[in-house]
């Protein structure tokens, strides 16, 4: 045990076992939904459900106990949500491309994943981000964050007039949602030890209590097969051979690059790791990542990158790579236990994210906002992550704005190489997604 304790310095970190395994809970927890949600999404491209939910779990696991275990750091990985929604939706159901062509489009762009992994292109643009706009891209994840939930939990729902409104408090499963947000505020203001799991607790002993939630009927089930899926990644390669398909394989690529980027900075921001702009042991954080996303698309899913939820676990006092272990081999757990998971109702996780966003936003606090040439920029990532509800959108409003500004105010010089090749990467990524 104290060799765990040093490995993971838990002195340093000033955090403990207890405070680490209840943050590896508590991430689970946040991050669990996507068991059932992927397998939905990526089946409706065909794709057999039971292989999904089994290489979904088994993707996340890898992914979270090598970040933990090589990395060091309290965040897990999972599937993305959105780029399996263009897996199914826009690759094989809009253009007609076989699921097993989209998943080997996937396995190429985890390839070069890798090996831009391998010569430090992505550590070098991490790097290259200047301190204002990771705070930014830290607020701005806190308040997508914070929309995910407000939406999960039925307080905010779509309006044909206005885009998105105030939603039905009749409603007893938003009420839920409302009792679990009062209950979570409450603990975190008294500073309870574990505020946020503890809300989760107790809204969903409450949900099933009112019959909102539904109470399992067994705890434990076998996993189902990956056989459906395994390997069939590998075996159409080939099937990669037009322009239209290298624009699938570009557009995983770019999406998950972007995301994972986004994401890692802001997390790490919110956990106070970073070191003077930098991350520190980034390059091995994201080798977890890209080993996950080969694996996930080897096993048969959606690209695998780190996911947002785990600031549920650093809220909690996550500070190491025990926490994200935890949540690792909880994945595997989840396997068998696949029942009881379906207890985590959108209710129960949406307070715990709205809570997030409130300690994501405490960012802005440290953004130059009397200087316009780095407000625009922030204000433009902020903003774009949940209205677009894309953190790799909203990363590329603040890329692409960030030199203009800066040229504008004669602060050209400033701007580092890296942020111009950004400035026309993210004009290309915009246009690659959004003009037709």
């Amino acid at each position: 045990m104290n060799y765990i304790k040093q490995y993971f310095a838990f002195d340093e970190l000033e955090t403990n076992f207890r405070r680490e395994t209840l943050a590896g809970l508590t991430t689970f927890v946040s991050m669990c939904y996507i068991l059932f949600v992927n397998p939905s999404v990526l089946g409706a491209s065909g794709m057999d459900q039971g292989a999904v939910f089994t290489a979904t779990a088994l993707a996340s696991a890898l992914g979270s106990i090598i970040m933990g275990v090589f990395a060091k750091y309290p965040i897990a990985t999972a599937p993305a949500l959105g780029i399996n929604a263009f897996f199914s939706y826009t690759v094989v159901i809009g253009m007609g491309v076989s699921w097993q062509t989209a998943l080997a489009a996937v396995f190429v762009a985890s390839l070069i994943f890798v090996l831009i992994t391998i010569f430090k292109l992505r550590e070098k643009i991490i790097d290259a981000i200047p301190a204002n706009l990771k705070y930014a891209i830290s607020a701005g994840i806190g308040l997508f964050i914070a929309f995910l939930g407000l939406q999960q939990g039925g307080l905010i729902v779509a309006n044909k007039s206005t885009l998105v409104g105030l939603g039905s408090f009749s409603d007893s499963a938003t009420l839920l949602t409302v009792f679990g947000l009062v209950v979570t505020f409450i603990l975190m203001i008294r500073k309870v030890p574990g505020a946020i799991f503890i809300g989760m607790v107790l809204t969903s002993v409450l949900g099933m209590l009112i019959r909102v939630i539904p109470i399992p009927t067994k705890l434990v089930s076998a996993a189902p097969s990956l056989a459906p899926t395994f390997g069939q990644a590998i075996k159409h390669i080939g099937d990669i051979n037009t322009v239209q398909l290298a624009v699938v394989v570009l557009t995983f690529l770019l999406v998950t690059f972007f995301d994972t980027a986004g994401t890692l900075v802001g997390l790490a921001q919110q956990a106070g790791l970073m070191k003077d702009n930098k991350m520190p042991r980034v390059g091995r954080a994201l080798a977890a990542d890209s080993t996950a996303m080969v694996a996930g698309a080897v096993m048969g899913t959606s690209p695998v990158g780190a996911f947002v939820e785990s600031s549920a676990g650093i809220a909690v006092g996550g500070r190491s790579g025990f926490t994200s272990i935890v949540t690792g081999f909880l994945f595997i757990l989840g396997l068998f236990f696949s029942p009881l998971l379906s207890v985590v109702t959108n209710q129960v996780t949406a307070p715990a994210l709205i809570i997030v966003g409130v300690l994501m936003a405490q960012s802005l606090a440290k953004i130059e906002w009397t200087k316009l040439e780095i407000a625009i920029p922030a204000f433009l990532i902020i903003v774009g992550m949940p209205l677009t509800y894309s953190i790799s959108d909203g990363l590329a409003l603040g890329m692409i704005s960030y030199p203009i500004t800066m040229l504008a105010a004669k602060r050209g010089k400033e701007v580092g190489p890296m942020m111009y090749v950004l400035f026309f990467v993210f004009i290309g990524f915009i246009w690659i997604l959004n003009v037709k």
